[in-house]
């Protein structure tokens, strides 16, 4: 073939795709194995969100609304913002995708930290935009150094807050300090998809941060109901901003981008709030639970406020991934982010993390006696 493939997209890496557990046991001759490495909710979704996602499979013979309108009408009272503030995408990257397809121009600058979520350069790339990446100081967002990066080409700044993969949390005058920085021509996204799980003294309103008399440059909040909500394999998150901001993401947003069955599981599971406190509870207990247990082991956890968190094993992460894969236990090797001896896992049920914290154990000695 003759096509011409320009450089912008030549030079994009793809998203590197987990196997499927089906695909590694048989690679390693295992079975029952336990997946810890996707920052997934174990306790899953609502009883409530799956029966109304079974009864929806009778409609599937029809399109979706294609304006989500009965969760549009329902997340925006229980948020107490306007509908018309509210944008739905096919998990909260696809948000990501129409901020950038509406807002970034070729040339078009975009500052993120590293290491974050890999999908913000990505799309970057695809629109023929400039990169401009800042490296985490001590494992927070560098704001000063993002805030002397902005210029007059600058239009988007994405901030995950809290950060995957270290789970710390700007606090809220780190962030309104940042914000009073920055021009108003640019907007911020902040990626709150772990912000159900941060400890409930540690938060602080961020909705009040789209107040457009603030007469700042505008904000964008990331959420999604893949996490706290157990809906990650049926796609569905949304953005909050300013009604305007959401006008325009509507113009490159494709019609019926929600499908019938994620719609109907976020109704069902946005209604059902003891489902969700009882999700929150069990997350925070077993993070406390993995902590102390990788503590009696030698190893350092890193505070976080999600439902993962970073584990300096104090040997080679990647060699420890392996040894712990040999055992079922799947956890994701934190070397390819510049963090040697780090490993990240998040929070399972009981009997997976007993399952894990036996493993690591045993991995710790065999590595260590390698």
């Amino acid at each position: 073939m003759k096509i011409e493939i320009p450089e912008n997209i030549r030079a994009i890496t793809p998203y590197p795709p987990g196997k499927p557990i089906e695909e590694l046991e048989r690679e390693y001759g295992i079975s029952g194995s336990i997946k810890l490495a996707s920052n997934e909710n174990p306790f899953g979704p609502s009883p409530a969100a799956v029966e109304a996602m079974r009864e929806s499979l009778d409609n599937v013979h029809r399109y979706p609304d294609g304006s989500c309108h009965y969760l549009n009408q329902a997340l925006a009272e229980h948020l107490g913002v306007a509908a018309e503030q509210l944008v739905f995408g096919n998990g909260s990257n696809e948000i990501i995708e129409f901020l950038v397809k509406a807002f970034v121009k070729e040339g078009g600058e975009v500052i993120t930290s590293h290491p974050s979520f890999l999908m913000y350069q990505k799309f970057v790339q695809i629109r023929g935009g400039r990169n401009h990446v800042v490296e985490l100081r001590e494992m927070h967002h560098d704001l000063d150094e993002i805030a002397a990066l902005v210029s007059p080409a600058t239009r988007l700044i994405f901030i995950d807050n809290p950060n995957n993969p270290t789970g710390t949390l700007l606090t809220r005058d780190r962030l309104n300090g940042f914000l009073a920085k920055l021009p108003d021509h640019l907007i911020v996204v902040l990626d709150e998809a772990y912000i159900d799980f941060v400890d409930r003294d540690q938060r602080y309103d961020t909705l009040s941060l789209l107040d457009e008399r603030h007469g700042r440059c505008a904000v964008v909040l990331l959420r999604t109901f893949s996490k706290a909500y157990g809906l990650a394999g049926v796609r569905i998150g949304f953005g909050i901003m300013a009604a305007p901001v959401a006008a325009c993401l509507h113009k490159v947003r494709q019609p019926f981008n929600i499908n019938l069955i994620a719609q109907q599981g976020a109704l069902a599971a946005l209604s059902d709030h003891d489902f969700y406190e009882l999700t929150l509870r069990k997350t925070a207990a077993g993070k406390r639970y993995l902590t102390e247990g990788v503590r009696r082991l030698g190893c350092a956890p890193f505070p976080s406020q999600t439902n993962f968190f970073l584990i300096d094993v104090h040997t080679d992460a990647t060699a420890l991934y392996e040894v712990m894969l040999k055992k079922g236990v799947i956890i994701r090797s934190m070397k390819a982010y510049g963090f040697d001896t780090f490993i990240r896992v998040n929070v399972g049920t009981d009997v997976e993390n007993d399952r894990f914290l036996a493993a690591l154990g045993e991995a710790l000695r065999e590595c260590g006696d390698g």
